[in-house]
């Protein structure tokens, strides 16, 4: 499979438009073409020991799930690991790719794998995310009614030649017990503007205009964190056991809400990998789980009552790859040959 082959069927499976505004997520790394990639490599972090590893196994793509460049590189020398990181890339012809929040989005990625470790349960996502485009073109509708057919004319001559205009339409309507005719059209943020000057030139028009804002859909099971409801109530202590065995780890941080035990009922759990301060900030939830919060948010948290469990950022990430290679591998008709890193770690660990 060629590289290009491979970058689109990566954005079927996930779409990086599901991406959050400030990730940088896609091919960040392209050797020269052709480039065919026979061995995909999954990390989490690509850190130099992940580098040599994925180049002493010949792997022609490396998908990392953090993207190993995030802010801008000014240069790409042998001074920094992160720009070692792109010579050895290129040296060796392997290609960077990074999905991060979008695959967090997706109902089958990062988010969903970590609702597994909670047991039996229903979940939706905290944030959810719109459809990349509006159902209709245009991002606003614009009606407006008027009685006086040489007026009517005359706008709609002048509507006619303002660009990025479209579904223009007129009916007939009963207004106020008297027979107008009705205009609707959709239109761009930057014509809304024409529009709106124009109208505003007569005061009649103008103060029987109505302005909608066209809302991006919202997409079924998809979008940031997730909101998860035991089928059966779960003790605190019990939670944190299913959640090591999920995890594979033998410790986690723990701060107990306020006025809660370890015997306390777990109905509710709001959860998000990685770093999920912002994610789960203000919601209702018996449970907060996630892999790192900021202090202040912990003790907001605390004192709501609420509990939180915390794992450390890529251990509520990393354990999806071995799923992901089995969905990718499908996915990919097993036309090439997927492999899951030996190296990569959480940085942190207990001593």
């Amino acid at each position: 499979m060629n590289l290009q082959e491979l970058v689109s069927a990566l954005s079927d499976f996930a779409s990086l438009s599901l991406a959050e505004s400030w990730d940088n997520v896609g091919l960040l790394v392209e050797p020269s073409p052709p480039h065919a990639v026979n061995t995909l490599f999954l990390t989490n972090d690509l850190t130099e020991e992940v580098m040599e590893e994925a180049v002493q196994k010949k792997a022609d793509l490396i998908l990392s799930y953090h993207p190993p460049i995030f802010t801008p590189l000014k240069r790409v020398t042998w001074k920094t690991w992160k720009e070692r990181l792109v010579v050895r890339a290129l040296e060796n012809r392997i290609g960077i790719y990074s999905p991060h929040t979008a695959y967090d989005a997706i109902p089958h990625g990062v988010n969903n794998w970590l609702t597994k470790g909670l047991g039996a349960c229903t979940s939706s996502p905290l944030h959810p995310s719109t459809a990349p485009s509006y159902p209709t073109e245009g991002s606003h509708r614009v009606e407006f009614c008027t009685d006086n057919t040489e007026q009517l004319d005359t706008v709609m001559s002048k509507i006619k030649d303002i660009q990025e205009i479209s579904c223009l339409t007129t009916l007939s309507a009963r207004v106020e017990g008297e027979e107008q005719t009705r205009v609707s059209l959709n239109c761009s943020q930057k014509a809304l503007l024409e529009v709106v000057a124009l109208l505003s030139q007569n005061s009649l028009l103008y103060h029987k205009t109505e302005i909608l804002l066209l809302q991006k859909p919202l997409l079924p099971h998809t979008g940031m964190g997730r909101l998860c409801t035991l089928s059966e109530p779960v003790s605190l202590s019990d939670i944190i056991e299913r959640i090591k065995s999920h995890l594979k780890l033998n410790n986690i941080r723990l701060a107990v809400g306020m006025g809660k035990t370890l015997e306390s009922p777990v109905k509710k759990a709001a959860l998000c990998a990685g770093s999920g301060s912002s994610v789960l900030k203000g919601v209702e939830a018996d449970l907060y789980l996630t892999g790192e919060m900021s202090h202040h948010d912990v003790l907001d948290a605390v004192a709501n009552g609420i509990s939180v469990i915390l794992c450390e950022h890529s251990n509520t990430e990393r354990g999806f790859l071995s799923e992901l290679r089995d969905m990718l591998a499908i996915h990919l008709q097993n036309k090439i040959n997927i492999l899951v890193s030996e190296k990569d770690r959480d940085p942190l660990q207990v001593v």
